[in-house]
């Protein structure tokens, strides 16, 4: 699973968190982001008729993205989304019971971690990735002293309080990605106001630096 999340953020290593979606809405948000380049969408499960929405972009959009959840808290919710058609799930904390059965189902999982010890606590439970979380509490010399002792190969995606203005720090010390919030997406943008920033953070993303 960790190839896998790495396949689809190689293009556009950015995640969209769309925190507060509508089902009503969440197709034109969907286009919108994919005609930016993004491959990667998560619906948190506090959002309005998440499953619903999460549904509608899996069916839309599945073919070509990778569809799932956010603030995913039991393994009661990792059956849900599968059965929505979601394939990712994102957690704000490290639960081993909820990264095992995402495992299980085949199903790509980042958790959240905020020291070494739950980073490398949700590797030994097969974790695709891990997230960050919160970024505002990560420094960037927090992430190069983790790249230091992690596996080279762990993809660490910060989360929170990114801007298009904060990633090059980040990837200088080896972020594999990030994830966006309300910087990207809240439920009263228009679907022109979410191009724009969509595009600006791709823009933002052709800058960074090759990697070796």
């Amino acid at each position: 699973m960790r190839q896998e999340l790495h396949d689809y953020l190689n293009p556009m290593p950015l995640v969209a968190i769309l925190r507060g979606v509508r089902p009503e809405q969440v197709l034109a948000v969907g286009e919108a982001l994919l005609a930016s380049g993004f491959r990667v969408i998560e619906v948190p499960l506090n959002s309005p008729e998440p499953l619903r929405s999460i549904e509608m972009l899996a069916q839309r959009f599945g073919a070509d993205a990778l569809i799932g959840a956010g603030t995913v808290m039991s393994a009661n919710d990792v059956d849900d989304v599968e059965r929505a058609g979601g394939r990712l799930i994102v957690m704000p904390h490290f639960d081993e019971y909820v990264v095992t059965a995402a495992r299980l189902r085949g199903m790509i999982c980042a958790p959240g971690v905020a020291t070494p010890s739950e980073g490398f606590a949700a590797l030994r439970a097969e974790a695709s990735g891990l997230k960050l979380f919160p970024a505002e509490q990560l420094s960037p010399a927090v992430l190069k002293a983790w790249r230091a002792v992690f596996p080279k190969d762990t993809l660490m995606l910060p989360v929170g309080g990114i801007t298009p203005d904060t990633m090059l720090p980040y990837w200088q010390a080896g972020a594999s990605g990030f994830g966006l919030g309300s910087a990207l997406f809240t439920p009263s943008m228009t679907v022109a106001e979410i191009r724009q920033r969509a595009g600006h953070f791709a823009s933002s993303v052709q800058q960074l630096p090759a990697r070796a």
